[in-house]
């Protein structure tokens, strides 16, 4: 091939890549609440002030830290990261996945677009195998204690991420070059070789904008959660989503078999392509 199409796996992490979300593994239980009350008055709040919940929550994460006495640094958040479960073949996912693409002269990339922490998503065992890691993360001061949010990540402002991928400008500040106008075919990886992979409301606009551009987009659910697949498949009955996947991850699952399916394709259209250049 005379070039190297570069595809690009953006996931969702809560419920996509683990069960339930990450701050329940760890920090929760560590300011002494049960999930559905943290979740509860952080959400309240949000009501309450007519606020965003993703800046409710990270200020009530601030809240009850300091008032148990936590650390607020960067690496007690990356502690928390490295207790959190994933799904069924998660860990062994992206170097298959990566293999399957380079046979295939494909470049496959990964990123994560979450409205979890990127601090505690930084400390998990995979968080080496993504290129960028889109999410919420806080201001630290010189003295390296969290006191603000500096990124929060709601389900429309997400799909700011997809657009900076698609146009290779990873940096969050940048707001130059992301709006820019780049030639469709200039641009690092086309909306048609991306693959969003997520699990719920939060993820729709994403899935439904990759869908929208020629991508594709995965729903997936917990296997263990019954009735779960029925109750997103209503999300291809709305023509929100290409696919709904349980999330495992493990060689030879559904997920495997799609995303394998889908690599096969964008390596097929790339060749038709090439086909039609060269005559």
């Amino acid at each position: 091939m005379s070039n190297i199409p570069t595809i690009a796996l953006i996931y969702d992490f809560d419920g996509t890549l683990s069960p339930g979300n990450m701050q329940e593994y760890d920090f929760i239980p560590a300011v002494g609440k049960s999930n559905k009350e943290f979740w509860h008055e952080a959400n309240s709040l949000a009501e309450e002030q007519d606020a965003d919940r993703i800046l409710t929550y990270m200020a009530k994460m601030i809240q009850e830290a300091k008032s148990k006495g936590l650390s607020l640094r960067r690496e007690a958040f990356r502690e928390s990261g490295r207790r959190i479960q994933l799904y069924e073949g998660v860990k062994e996912w992206f170097s298959r996945i990566n293999a399957y693409g380079a046979e295939r002269g494909l470049n496959v990339v990964h990123y994560i677009n979450s409205s979890g922490l990127t601090e505690i998503i930084e400390g998990t065992e995979i968080a080496h195998e993504f290129r960028k890691i889109y999410a919420c993360k806080f201001l630290y001061d010189v003295d390296g204690i969290a006191y603000w949010p500096g990124v929060a990540v709601n389900y429309t402002n997400k799909t700011q991420f997809i657009f900076k991928i698609n146009k290779g400008v990873e940096s969050v500040f940048d707001s130059t070059m992301v709006n820019r106008y780049i030639e469709e075919h200039e641009r690092p990886v086309p909306f048609s070789n991306m693959i969003y992979v997520g699990d719920g409301t939060t993820d729709i606009p994403c899935m439904r904008l990759v869908k929208n551009f020629g991508g594709h987009s995965i729903a997936v659910y917990n296997p263990q959660d019954r009735g779960a697949r029925k109750e997103m498949a209503t999300l291809i009955r709305d023509n929100r989503v290409n696919h709904v996947c349980p999330a495992d991850y493990s060689e030879g699952s559904e997920m495997d078999t799609v995303v394998k399916a889908i690599i096969d394709k964008i390596y097929t259209d790339h060749r038709l392509e090439e086909l039609v250049v060269s005559r």
